[in-house]
C-alpha cells in the first residue's frame, strides 16, 4: 500500500530532510538563537583558500600594512553588510530573496532574483571546481597520479557531498557546519603552525605603500569576495531564528562568524606572499598547490581533505540557498527538488570545466563579477528598506501580488537600472584577453576625469561602491513614503 502524502512527509521529517521551502517558517520551529549564526558562516569561511586573496590584494601594490588595513576593514565590514540583511530574515521568517519582494514587489523580485541565482550557482560551481583540481594537485604532490581517473572520482565524491547535504536541507546543514568547523579549524591551525617559518619579516615589512587608488581597489576586492559575495543569501540562515532574537545579536554573530576566520587566513596569507615572490606568483596561479608546497610530505592528505570540506562547505550554503531563489522566481516544485536541480547543474559545470573547456575560468569569473555590480544595487536597496522598516514583515503580502508590497515596485527597479549602469561605467573587465566580450565596461572613467580605461582609477573598482551607496541613498530617501504606508 503506497504512503500517504502525510505519512511521506512524516518520513522525511524523521530523516531529518527538511520539507519547508519558501514558505513563512511556523513559530514552533522558530528555535535558533543568534550564535547559531557563528557555526554555518565560520565553517563557510575557513577555508585556506582564503589565503589566496592575500596575492590579489598585493598585486595591487600594497604594503603589507595597507593589505592588513584592508583585510581587516573590508572582510569585517561587508559581513556586518550580510547580518543587517539577515535581520530581515527573523523579521519575515522566509528566504532572502522572498524577503526582497517587499522592496521590489511580488513579481518585480524575479529581476534581482535571476542575477542572485545565476551569482549563486556560479560562485558554487567555481568552489566545486577547486575542489577538484585541488585533489588532483596534491595528490600529484604525493605521487599518486594526477590523472582522468583521479579527476572523475574527486568530482564523483565532491557533487556528492554538496548536493546531499544541500538537498538534505538546513537542520543537517546545521550541524554538519557545527562538525566542518572543527576539523578545518584544526587542520588550519596546524598549517599556520607548520608553515610560519617560512614568513621573511624583513622582506613582507620593506614592502612599499601603494596609491590611495591602490588600497581602495583591493578594499573592493576583498568585499566583494567575502561578505558581499554572499550578501543574497544571509536571510536564509537567520529565518529560523527566534522572534525574540537580538537585532544586535544577529548581526554580531553572523559579522564574527563569516569574518574571524578570514581575518586571520588572509593576514597570516599576507605574510606569506610577502615573504616570497615564488609563493605570490604561485597562489595566484594555483592557491591550494602553493600553500601545500610549504607543507611536509606527512600533512597533505589532512590538508586535502580540509581544503575540500571547506570549499565544500561554501559551496552547499550557496546551493541551499540557489535551490530557494529557483522556488522564488516561480518553480512549483519541493525545495529539496530544487537543491538537486541546482545541485545537477553544478557537476554538470564542474565536470565541463574540469575535463573538456581549454579557456573557461577566466571568461566565467569575467561574466559573474560583473553580474556583482547590480548585485551590490540590491544590496544597498535592500538594506536601505530594511533600515526604514519598524515593523515585521506581512507574510502573506510577500505572496501576494495584490498585497501590500504590490506586484511591481517600479521606483526600486528603476534604482537598479539606473546604479548598476553608473557601477558598469566605474569597473572594468579584469580579464580583458581572455573575455574581450565585456570590454564594454569602464565607459564612465574617461568623461569623468578618472582617466580612461588605463588611469589610476581604473583598477579601483568605485563602480561597486557606487552601486552600492547610491542605490541606499536613493531608496532611503525615495521610498520612505512608500514603507511607511506599506507598514500602515
Amino acid at each position: 500500500m503506497p504512503m500517504t502524502t502525510s505519512a511521506s512527509f512524516e518520513e522525511t521529517r524523521r530523516l531529518g530532510v527538511e520539507s519547508t521551502g519558501i514558505e513563512i517558517i511556523e513559530e514552533s520551529e522558530r528555535t535558533a538563537s543568534p550564535k547559531d549564526l557563528f557555526w554555518p558562516w565560520f565553517a563557510a569561511n575557513v577555508s585556506v583558500f582564503g589565503m589566496s586573496y592575500a596575492a590579489f590584494i598585493l598585486y595591487f601594490g600594497i604594503s603589507f600594512w595597507q593589505g592588513l588595513f584592508v583585510a581587516i576593514v573590508g572582510i569585517v565590514v561587508s559581513f556586518a553588510l550580510c547580518g543587517v540583511i539577515a535581520i530581515a530574515g527573523k523579521r519575515a521568517s522566509a528566504p532572502t530573496m522572498v524577503i526582497s519582494r517587499a522592496a521590489f514587489g511580488v513579481s518585480g523580485q524575479k529581476i534581482p532574483g535571476v542575477i542572485s541565482w545565476l551569482v549563486s550557482i556560479g560562485w558554487e560551481t567555481f568552489l566545486s571546481i577547486m575542489a577538484v583540481l585541488a585533489t588532483a594537485t596534491i595528490f600529484d604532490r604525493l605521487g599518486w597520479g594526477a590523472g582522468t581517473a583521479t579527476k572523475i572520482i574527486a568530482a564523483v565524491v565532491v557533487a556528492a557531498m554538496i548536493v546531499s547535504a544541500s538537498v538534505a536541507g538546513y537542520h543537517i546543514i546545521m550541524k554538519m557546519q557545527s562538525w566542518l568547523t572543527w576539523i578545518t579549524g584544526i587542520v588550519t591551525v596546524v598549517y599556520v603552525v607548520l608553515t610560519a617559518s617560512s614568513i621573511d619579516w624583513s622582506k613582507v615589512s620593506s614592502l612599499p605603500s601603494g596609491s590611495t587608488q591602490a588600497v581602495i581597489g583591493a578594499l573592493v576586492m576583498v568585499m566583494t569576495g567575502f561578505g558581499l559575495g554572499w550578501i543574497n543569501i544571509a536571510a536564509d540562515w537567520s529565518r529560523y531564528q527566534r522572534r525574540d532574537a537580538s537585532n544586535g545579536g544577529i548581526v554580531f554573530w553572523n559579522t564574527f562568524g563569516g569574518a574571524l576566520a578570514p581575518v586571520l587566513l588572509v593576514c597570516f596569507g599576507l605574510a606569506l606572499a610577502g615573504s616570497s615572490t615564488d609563493v605570490l606568483d604561485g597562489v595566484a596561479a594555483d592557491p591550494i598547490g602553493t600553500l601545500a608546497s610549504l607543507l611536509p610530505t606527512w600533512f597533505l592528505v589532512p590538508f586535502l581533505i580540509a581544503a575540500i570540506l571547506a570549499l565544500v562547505s561554501g559551496a552547499v550554503l550557496g546551493i541551499y540557498s540557489s535551490g530557494l531563489t529557483l522556488l522564488s522566481l516561480g518553480l512549483k516544485i519541493a525545495r529539496p527538488k530544487a537543491a538537486f536541480i541546482d545541485g545537477v547543474i553544478l557537476t554538470l559545470g564542474t565536470i565541463y570545466v574540469v575535463f573538456f573547456a581549454k579557456n573557461f575560468i577566466n571568461p566565467f569569473q569575467s561574466f559573474l563579477i560583473t553580474l556583482g555590480v547590480p548585485l551590490a544595487s540590491w544590496a544597498g536597496i535592500m538594506i536601505a528598506d530594511i533600515t526604514l522598516r519598524k515593523r515585521d514583515y506581512d507574510n502573506e503580502a510577500l505572496f501576494d501580488p495584490k498585497g501590500r508590497y504590490g506586484d511591481y515596485d517600479w521606483t526600486s527597479i528603476a534604482i537598479m537600472a539606473v546604479t548598476s549602469v553608473i557601477g558598469w561605467g566605474l569597473v572594468i573587465n579584469n580579464f580583458a584577453d581572455d573575455a574581450a566580450w565585456n570590454n564594454w565596461q569602464g565607459f564612465l572613467l574617461g568623461p569623468l576625469g578618472l582617466g580612461g580605461r588605463e588611469g589610476p582609477w581604473a583598477y579601483a573598482n568605485l563602480g561597486v561602491f557606487f552601486a552600492l551607496g547610491l542605490s541606499f541613498v536613493a531608496t532611503y530617501f525615495l521610498r520612505r513614503g512608500t514603507v511607511a504606508r506599506q507598514e500602515s
